[in-house]
């Protein structure tokens, strides 16, 4: 097989190591990928760009290209599958109507009420003055949310009703571009967040193992939101017992919906959750790909090769296939990012000590915001890379994704020294 992995980012390194590591795939291909991509064997770069529908296409027929893995959210919701299937290439990722579950937070809440799925009420408005009037007349916290797609950084929860005003208007005055478009008001939940991965051929949904994200970019949870600084897997909070109920009342739920609105979503269909004290779960949000960095925690624990999972949902045929074969033990993923992220930051450092952690014991670097220089690897976004450690347990793969982390350096670097820390108590 030879695949066409599209993206630059950390999880696109990870879906492609992963691919690689099976003697089914002879080739992988990244669009644009990135200074780890550019390293890895079997693996090659090319110079074109996400949203370049038409040279995609193009390589892929001119390459004989098997299947195409989208990892983004920005090129779903463009229509890049859409666009791919024309021109008969199988493609993993939803059609731009399936991508709307992530593109459009008030076409998912319409969804979820569609379908009966159990998700924090919500408003949406066009405006800022009804906004703000909806804000007070409700209770504080709350939370204030772009429509469209931001990175990740588009949810505000606002402690005071002025945050929630300040966050209203810098939403309608464009701080996220065309994604401001309208703004939703929701009640704040409590508890703390999971991620469900799933994958699914349109009829049939499995999810992957539950991860937890870690959101903020400062220590104990603190300062601003980023686009995620650290995962691990599998959550411990979602029992097997929750999960089967997720399944059911959440995954096959919407993927019947979808279903009934004749949307044929083929790919990842991912929950971002809020599970309460006692243990009670609602829907924050769907996204459409793969979450960066959980994928960066919960493929290297796959045991199953990852293009027999894809190909099963791009050819409708996932139910036919055994169930999901995972390794024992636990995966942490602990993020470095630029100086000065999630806000304005340098790119060009130099970033060394890359190699050294590769050759520790059970430990992957994933790059993302890099790129390759001639033989130096320099940085190249906002988070930069991710180093994860697999263990018999959680204790031995926070501790190796440290250990790996603590030898990486370039001017600048930030990383949380805290990821991890629920399942350390």
């Amino acid at each position: 097989m030879k695949v066409l992995v599209v993206g630059n980012g950390g999880r696109e390194h990870a879906i492609a190591l992963k691919l690689l590591q099976s003697s089914q795939v002879k080739q992988v291909f990244c669009a644009p990928g990135n200074g780890g991509t550019a390293t890895l064997t079997r693996c090659q770069n090319l110079p074109i760009s996400v949203d370049d529908f038409k040279g995609i296409g193009q390589f892929c027929q001119d390459n004989n290209i098997d299947l195409v893995v989208v990892g983004p959210e920005i090129p779903l919701a463009m229509g890049i599958t859409d666009y791919l299937q024309n021109l008969g290439i199988k493609v993993f990722g939803p059609t731009r109507a399936g991508a709307q579950i992530e593109a459009s937070k008030a076409w998912a809440k319409a969804l979820m009420a569609e379908s009966g799925i159990p998700t924090a009420k919500a408003a949406v408005f066009t405006d800022a003055a009804a906004a703000k009037g909806y804000v007070n007349s409700g209770s504080i916290p709350i939370v204030i949310k772009a429509d469209g797609l931001a990175a990740g950084k588009g949810v505000i929860v606002a402690s005071t009703v002025e945050a929630a005003h300040r966050a209203i208007d810098s939403i309608f005055e464009g701080q996220f571009g065309s994604a401001g478009k309208f703004v939703l008001v929701e009640e704040c939940l409590v508890g703390q967040e999971v991620s469900v991965l799933a994958l699914t051929d349109g009829i049939v949904i499995r999810p992957l193992l539950p991860a937890q994200d870690h959101k903020r970019i400062g220590d104990g949870d603190t300062g601003d939101n980023t686009g995620g600084m650290g995962a691990y897997a599998p959550a411990p909070l979602v029992t097997p017992e929750l999960m089967a109920k997720i399944e059911v009342e959440v995954l096959q739920s919407a993927i019947a919906t979808l279903r009934k609105r004749n949307i044929d979503y083929r790919g990842v269909l991912y929950a971002g959750l809020m599970v309460s004290p006692e243990g009670k779960f609602k829907v924050l949000e769907f996204n459409c790909r793969f979450g960066d960095p959980e994928t960066q925690a919960i493929l290297p624990l796959l045991e199953t090769p990852l293009e027999d999972l894809l190909l099963a949902c791009v050819e409708k045929r996932l139910g036919e296939m055994p169930p999901i074969a995972w390794k024992s033990g636990a995966a942490c993923c602990v993020v470095a990012s630029a100086s000065g992220y999630p806000g304005d930051y340098r790119k060009g450092e130099a970033i060394s000590g890359i190699k050294s952690a590769e050759g520790l014991t059970n430990t992957y670097v994933f790059q993302a915001g890099t790129k390759q220089l001639n033989t130096q690897i320099v940085t190249d976004g906002g988070r930069v890379l991710g180093v994860t450690g697999i263990g018999e347990n959680f204790a031995q793969a926070i501790a190796r994704a440290y250990a790996g982390i603590s030898g990486i350096h370039f001017e600048g670097m930030h990383y949380r020294r805290d990821i991890g820390y629920r399942v350390q108590k």
